[in-house]
């Protein structure tokens, strides 16, 4: 029999195993944490949402903190977000708080505002199956397995069972300030392990995400992931063409804006998920192989992690812009080889990439046009004669243009010594400006000619 529940150990007490006969019969084992035995405090939690929780409770719902807010807590690090899970339906939620919206066609969900807070509060969802394999008529999947449509309510023990990873199933619960776990996720947070619930061919196929979801929390959490939940990586990779180019979008950010960029990076690459995101960049990559090093993605990756741990900000424009480099500069090498100029080729290779990649990951214009931007001044960058340098500084993307410069200088693809200019250039006051631009022969100036005033009470002419 396959097993889906390790053996578990807390506090030196042995727990029985559970199968996947266990889950289908509801024979499941909790395991509930006091709170003299955990270190998640109320301190901890934003005031938003607190006030969601307890509201809930007092108005005689269960109200538990859920997912990586509370795996978060449980390891020391400050969650980014904290999602709540209550028995209470979408509707009577919304009763209960005026800043209340609705969301989701998949599965219905609130969005309770508090000032610049959002806290997401989820119904508890049902399984996928009744006992004995029998379908919920709610449930709507695709061909290949997908969830379509999903609003099913459950019990606690049931929403346990239908999320994702064991570490994101647990549950602080405000009423008694205990941490409840139903699918062995203390076990696997302990262990450094990331586990699917559930059979892990079956899960992504439900939700194709989830192999994101897996790179993602196993570069930023440090953790391995469980052999039955890697194994499927290298064969389903394919699943995620039929994700709406907007959600790719949505989880590159999360991906890659997260702090472990380049960990990321080299996980997606080992499981063959790249090329489903990026594929004009991973085929430029494939260079490696054929012994020509492409370091400069994994070194501007290197560098966004830098940024964000600094509390730096790093926008999506420029990500992009460092994710499609390679594949730009190499369309523009072509067409350069085939007559074009440099300025219209930057501008045509541009466009074409752009209008590529969008077929994969959606990227709307507020980020496409400076993206471009970025590559056009590259060249710009060169001219450090007259007044372009001046002018240059003045660009809204000056900066961005600059910073990315200095990572092409670091790879070995620019001029360091152009790098080093632009760096002097800038730090230099105004009165030292001038002359560290490279003179050029000033224009003669233009004498106009006096204008001829009319002579007192001389009429117009036509009058």
């Amino acid at each position: 029999m396959r097993w889906y529940y390790t053996l578990q150990l807390f506090r030196n007490k042995r727990i029985r195993v559970t199968n996947q006969g266990d889950i289908e019969s509801g024979n499941v084992q909790a395991i509930i944490l006091p709170r003299a035995e955990h270190g998640l405090s109320r301190a901890s939690i934003s005031s938003s949402a607190l006030k969601v929780l307890y509201r809930l409770n007092e108005a005689g719902f269960q109200s538990f903190l859920v997912g990586g807010g509370v795996r978060d807590l449980l390891l020391g690090r400050e969650p980014k977000d904290f999602d709540v899970a209550t028995d209470a339906h979408p509707e009577q939620i919304r009763q209960l708080f005026n800043s209340c919206r609705l969301i989701g066609r998949r599965f219905r969900l609130a969005h309770v505002r508090s000032g610049r807070d959002v806290i997401e509060v989820a119904t508890f969802r049902a399984a996928n199956e009744l006992p004995g394999g029998v379908e919920t008529v709610q449930v709507e999947h695709n061909d290949e397995g997908r969830i379509l449509r999903d609003n099913v309510y459950g019990t606690l023990e049931e929403d346990a069972w239908r999320r994702d990873f064991s570490v994101n199933a647990l549950y602080y619960d405000i009423s008694d300030f205990s941490v409840v776990d139903h699918v062995g996720g203390l076990e696997d947070l302990k262990a450094g392990m990331l586990r699917l619930i559930g059979d892990p061919e079956q899960r992504y196929r439900e939700d194709p995400v989830r192999m994101l979801r897996a790179v993602r929390f196993a570069a930023k959490l440090g953790f391995r992931i469980h052999t039955d939940s890697e194994e499927p990586l290298w064969e389903l990779g394919h699943l995620l063409d039929d994700i709406p180019a907007a959600r790719l979008f949505e989880e590159v950010l999360k991906l890659f804006l997260g702090g472990s960029a380049l960990a990321t990076f080299e996980l997606l690459r080992r499981y063959d998920l790249f090329q489903f995101l990026f594929p004009l960049t991973d085929d430029a990559l494939e260079l490696e192989e054929q012994g020509f090093p492409i370091t400069f993605v994994a070194r501007a990756l290197e560098n966004t992690d830098k940024r964000l741990a600094e509390n730096k900000p790093v926008t999506p424009a420029f990500l992009y812009a460092a994710l499609l480099w390679e594949p730009m500069r190499l369309q523009m090498q072509k067409l350069m080889a085939e007559g074009m100029g440099e300025l219209e080729a930057a501008q045509v290779a541009g466009n074409r990439v752009t209008a590529e990649q969008i077929q994969y990951t959606s990227l709307p214009k507020r980020f496409s046009f400076p993206m471009r931007e970025i590559w056009m001044l590259q060249s710009r960058l060169e001219r450090r004669r007259g007044k372009a340098p001046h002018r240059l500084l003045e660009h809204p993307r000056f900066r961005a243009a600059y910073d990315f410069l200095l990572l092409r200088a670091e790879v070995g693809e620019a001029d360091p010594e152009l790098a080093d200019w632009w760096t002097s250039f800038q730090e230099l006051n105004k009165v030292e400006q001038p002359p560290a631009v490279e003179p050029t022969e000033p224009k003669p100036r233009r004498n106009r000619r006096p204008r001829k005033r009319k002579p007192a009470g001389q009429p117009d002419a036509g009058s």
